[in-house]
């Protein structure tokens, strides 16, 4: 018998792999004061990777779905009222945590992402101040434990692709908004070159969601800024067509 039929032999004789399904989440903000794009990081409490940051995750409990388990790691990390979650992915690399044994059928981690944007200035840290939790600019990032990394660059190109065709921003920002506000949002995650604002205004006004309130705020020495909200209703026509917001 080869070493090939010898490991099939093996590995057919050794049953399924015991499978447990972790949920981690990418969670982004947006700090407008001083246009830097923010993830949450928590420093882990054991092994492996003791000490090491990452992001916030949890094994999902038998009696609650990969949503649920979502949700209650945010709730854990996190408080804040208004936030955008989404599924990511699933990433299930051999070896990605190192209590598998690649050599054998043994337990097998796998991680079903999620992706989330949160209003930084409601955003209240559980447990903020102390050591362990923080929010980090997405270029200060350091290197995380697991494929963490890999997971935050699938969760930030997802982000900056829904903000392109969809209407997450108005997720996160407050209720009336100056068009300055959206574009300040849309700059710190897309970068500055993404559209003029001049561009970016005609087109986001053409699409005709946008309601103006009739109010007005003033900010430094320049013209008061008109004030607008999101309008869901005039949104809900397109909601299935294909836009480019930008």
């Amino acid at each position: 018998m080869s070493g090939r039929e010898l490991k099939k032999t093996i590995v057919e004789t050794a049953g399924p792999p015991d499978f447990k399904v972790g949920v981690d989440n990418a969670i982004f903000s947006v700090d407008t004061a001083q246009n830097r794009l923010l993830v949450l990081l928590v420093m882990r409490q054991h092994e492996p990777f003791l000490g090491q940051w990452s992001l916030p995750g949890t094994l999902v409990r038998h009696s609650e779905s990969l949503e649920d388990a979502a949700y209650r790691i945010l709730a854990e990390k996190i408080r804040v009222n208004n936030l955008y979650l989404e599924q990511l992915y699933t990433f299930g690399d051999l070896g990605r945590d190192p209590r598998e044994s690649p050599d054998s059928y043994g337990v097998r981690y796998l991680s079903v992402s999620y992706f989330a944007l949160v209003r930084f200035e409601e955003a209240e840290l559980v447990g903020s101040g102390v050591r362990g939790i923080a929010w980090y600019p997405l270029e200060e990032v350091p290197q995380l434990a697991f494929d963490h990394n890999k997971i935050l660059q699938y969760g930030h190109r997802r982000l900056r692709n829904k903000l392109e065709y969809s209407p997450i921003a108005f997720e996160v920002l407050p209720e009336l908004f100056s068009l300055s506000d959206l574009y300040q949002l849309y700059t710190t995650v897309l970068g500055e070159n993404f559209a003029d604002y001049s561009n970016f205004r005609a087109r986001i006004l053409k699409l005709g969601f946008l309601a103006d309130t009739g109010l007005k705020v003033s900010r430094g020495a320049g013209r008061p800024a008109t004030l607008y909200r999101f309008d869901a209703e005039a949104f809900a026509p397109l909601k299935d067509k294909p836009l480019v917001f930008i």
